[in-house]
């Protein structure tokens, strides 16, 4: 069957914050501008999570009287904490200790997912065409090479590849410039980095995954505005990685765990590392009596300004997470989205109205190297490679770098690939995770129910094997198969005969909350994650 083709001026491919700030700014520029934006969750928002805590800064520049116009930012942040955890207990840090980047006053807790379905909103408002549910699964080329579009996810294939009685082909969508805003790791930003060599002279992007829950506690436990963040325990001090607690809304609390993917020990687990974090007697009070109401994990893309591939390519460009903006040191990525689009909207509305069309938006760079944008992340370029030499050095050195120098140290570090980094399993030792209690800490399964994942059983599975016999020749022989430990979600398991012998890996991909851990921290860089069918995936309801 031939597939559809629709055409548009400019085709957004993500409706996170960058690609609904991008459409936002085209309509706002020129209202005649046609803009599509497709999105891969059922609906806008049900694939986004963050902590979050949101910076305004951005949201003032896009959509002035935000506030008028009923945006969810509501809980301004009230108390700042950071907190040295051991086993047993913790040390508050004086906030005059703390280096500008954990300040939090002015800034707003969130839920990303709703301010997405409110940016959603605005952008509807003027005249921007955003259809859920449709995966861009395909990059469309024009014969000289430059980007075409993208071929929506074909429906209805079987597990087997085959049409089904219910196959639909795929639609093309068309447009002058296609900009792609797929979140962290975006399997079609991987793509073009590739052919176009966008990362030539940048280092390799680094990662972490975070992992969150959303709580409604007791009334007394409840400090509204209250932002935490924790280091050291249950991590050793040569991993990367720390909580966060933010206090807002009607007795909720957001928790979760970061924990960098350059980890070395194939038996460390981040979600068993977050569960056994929220048993700690500094933490486990504020929950006890309390409801879990969600659970969600997403990689983060982490490596700074020095990690920033190309951004542009003929007919194209990428922005926000897929292009690596997010500042790990202040722990934020929405309002650098939300700048992203915008810059990469004045860039687009310029060409277009020069009658231009698939060539290179030269002027988006430029734009984002004069900008603040440009200015915040250059300050904290080297935040992941101090940190990434362990928590007492890395905090000291950062400490110096954004205290004594302000961010303009005459040096910047670099960065190697997360994927590189595991030792052999011999070479380790198994970490001894106590079993979830199903009050405080839980396991794997139960949530997923909670993130109200679903894919449909019957089609070709996402998550990719390059080789079917790396994961027990190589992966299970050296490494004790991490990917068990390393997913989130229950998605890879080895099986074993009634004799425990003949191990082959099972992929549970009904479980994938698209997290992309597998994509990155895989040793051989054997998985590769493609979307599923479109609309599939979680659901996160105010994550």
């Amino acid at each position: 069957m031939e597939r559809e083709a629709m055409e548009f001026d400019v085709l957004i491919v993500g409706g996170g914050p960058a690609g609904l700030a991008a459409a936002i700014r085209l309509k706002q520029l020129n209202a005649e501008t046609t803009v599509c934006l497709i999105e891969k969750g059922a609906e806008i928002g049900a694939h986004i999570l963050s902590g979050a805590i949101m910076d305004p800064r951005a949201l003032n520049e896009l959509i002035p009287d935000w506030q008028a116009q009923d945006a969810p930012l509501e809980t301004l942040v009230s108390e700042d904490r950071f907190v040295l955890l051991s086993e047993k207990g913790g040390l508050q840090l004086p906030n005059w200790l703390l280096p500008g980047c954990f300040v939090n006053h002015g800034n707003y807790i969130i839920s990303l997912g709703n301010l997405c379905r409110w940016l959603a909103q605005q952008a509807e408002a003027l005249g921007v065409e955003i259809y859920p549910g449709f995966a861009g699964a395909e990059i469309l080329y024009n014969p000289d090479q430059s980007v075409k579009g993208v071929a929506t996810g074909d429906m209805g294939v079987g597990h087997d590849g085959q049409h089904t009685a219910a196959y639909q082909p795929g639609m093309e969508l068309h447009a002058k410039y296609t900009l792609f805003a797929e979140g962290c790791r975006g399997h079609l930003g991987k793509q073009l980095e590739q052919k176009f060599n966008l990362r030539n002279g940048a280092d390799p992007q680094v990662y972490a995954i975070g992992i969150k829950e959303l709580w409604e506690i007791k009334p007394e436990q409840h400090v509204k505005g209250l932002v935490m963040h924790t280091a050291g325990w249950p991590l050793t001090a040569d991993t990367y990685g720390g909580s966060f607690c933010y206090h807002y809304g009607n007795n909720l609390v957001a928790i979760g765990y970061v924990v960098g993917l350059a980890y070395s020990n194939p038996y460390l687990s981040p979600f068993e590392e977050f569960q056994r974090y929220k048993t700690h007697p500094k933490i486990s009070p504020m929950l006890e009596g309390g409801k879990r109401i969600s659970y969600g994990a997403r990689a983060i893309a982490a490596g700074g300004l020095q990690a920033m591939p190309k951004l542009i390519f003929p007919g194209g460009a990428l922005l926000g997470d897929d292009a690596g903006l997010f500042n790990g040191s202040r722990i934020k990525g929405s309002h650098t989205a939300i700048k992203s689009g915008m810059l990469v909207a004045e860039a687009v509305s310029e060409a277009l109205g020069a009658a231009r069309s698939h060539d290179e938006l030269t002027t988006y760079p430029q734009k984002l190297r004069e900008s603040w944008l440009f200015e915040e992340l250059h300050k904290a370029r080297n935040f992941k490679p101090w940190m990434s030499k362990g928590l007492h050095l890395g905090s000291l050195m950062f400490g110096m770098d954004q205290i004594l120098f302000r961010g303009k140290a005459p040096w910047t570090l670099h960065l190697s690939a997360d994927h590189l980094k595991l030792k052999k399993a011999a070479d380790c030792t198994p970490i001894d995770y106590p079993k979830p209690d199903g009050v405080i800490s839980f396991d794997r399964l139960s949530s997923v129910f909670l993130s109200n994942t679903n894919h449909e059983e019957n089609q070709p599975c996402h998550l990719q094997l390059k080789d079917p016999e790396v994961p027990i020749k190589i992966n299970l022989a050296l490494y004790d198969a991490p990917e068990q430990r390393y997913c989130p979600a229950g998605v890879y398991e080895i099986l074993r005969d009634e004799a425990g012998n003949n191990p082959h890996l099972q992929i549970n991909a009904q479980n994938c909350v698209h997290c992309k851990t597998c994509d990155i921290k895989d040793p051989t860089q054997n998985i590769n994650w493609v979307v599923p069918q479109g609309g599939e995936g979680p659901v996160y309801p105010g994550m």
